[in-house]
């Protein structure tokens, strides 16, 4: 993926994955397997833990089937690599100061966002 076409954002606004979309025949499920979406996804989330917060929902996303994937969910996955190519350069950077430090949050919730069980992700 490092010659891939880089995006801006970590999942697309049209990926609306579910288990729908899981691999229904057995050659399906044989092509699947010979992907490396488990471990694909295992890499992105270490990058996550250890110094992209920005993954933390793309990988809340992708990681949920992890047991029966499907072309739809490597797509998206692999989606979430053409991100890590175009922003390989951001990251978090902290500094000590003399002011009080002050870090300020934010929160969205996607309303039922889940298509499978109709729940909302914060």
């Amino acid at each position: 993926m490092h010659q891939s076409k880089p995006i801006s954002t970590p999942l697309g606004n049209h990926t609306k994955l579910s288990v729908i979309q899981a691999p229904e025949t057995a050659k399906e499920r044989s092509k699947m397997n010979q992907t490396p979406y488990v471990s694909g996804v295992g890499s992105i989330m270490y990058g996550m833990v250890c110094s992209r917060p920005d993954l933390a929902h793309a990988v809340s996303i992708i990681s949920r089937f992890m047991e029966d994937p499907g072309s739809a969910y490597w797509e998206a996955m692999k989606w979430t690599l053409r991100y890590l190519n175009g922003s390989l350069k951001a990251g978090l950077r902290y500094k000590k100061t003399l002011h009080e430090a002050a870090i300020i949050g934010y929160v969205d919730v996607d309303f039922a966002g889940n298509v499978d069980t109709r729940k909302s992700l914060t």
